[in-house]
């Protein structure tokens, strides 16, 4: 009974929280231009891998130099031939490859709506209760899925990799930009490196 009592309260301080630090972490990712595209092909290459094995428990991270992969992968020379695919299938214009129903981003998204839905009952009905913790639970899970491929396609990823090259696999990463960059990763780990491909001219510019 006292855990019903207080989890309106819990609520209300997670939703304040999120209205500050969710729109934050999209708008860190939003102006990194190449964050975006390494997140971008990192869904793209979960999403190759998942053609052919089915649906995986494989989560990523996304960085300025490229993307970690964690979890049940498999070989790493089969992930990095799905990162090549994925790189080619995204230059040729598969944009909906950038997109993927399991990335933070949605999570977020939903989290976000929920946070909103339950501070506007708050407002509205004046008064904290159970029935407005899950009237904003089942609002966030009508709305966030489709607002979370909405963040995705225009803020969180960039289909636009036609500058990019992938230059090698590792078991170690660096320089982390994504929102959750600072936890620790798991030693089953993957890292896909990536630069930008600078055009021959660029050179003589330099002069």
């Amino acid at each position: 009974i006292g855990l019903i009592f207080f989890l309106p309260f819990l609520f209300l301080f997670e939703s304040l929280f999120s209205l500050i630090f969710i729109p934050w972490q999209i708008i860190e990712i939003a102006s990194d231009k190449r964050v975006r595209q390494n997140h971008a092909l990192e869904h793209a290459t979960v999403n190759v891998i998942e053609e052919s094995f089915g649906p995986q428990k494989i989560s990523g991270l996304a960085a300025k130099n490229g993307f970690t992969l964690m979890g049940d992968l498999p070989p790493s020379d089969i992930i990095l031939n799905a990162a090549y695919i994925a790189l080619e299938r995204l230059k040729r214009g598969e944009k909906n490859l950038a997109i993927h129903p399991r990335c933070g981003t949605s999570i977020a998204a939903a989290n976000f709506i929920f946070s909103v839905s339950f501070i506007v009952l708050l407002l509205y009905t004046g008064y904290l209760s159970i029935f407005s913790v899950i009237l904003a639970f089942i609002i966030s899970h009508i709305f966030g899925k489709p607002f979370g491929k909405i963040l995705q396609k225009y803020f969180t990823t960039s289909a636009d990799v036609k500058d990019v090259e992938i230059t090698g696999i590792g078991y170690k990463g660096h320089d982390m930009g994504f929102f959750l960059g600072f936890l620790p990763i798991p030693s089953n780990s993957i890292f896909i490196y990536t630069r930008v491909k600078r055009p021959i001219f660029w050179i003589f510019r330099r002069w």
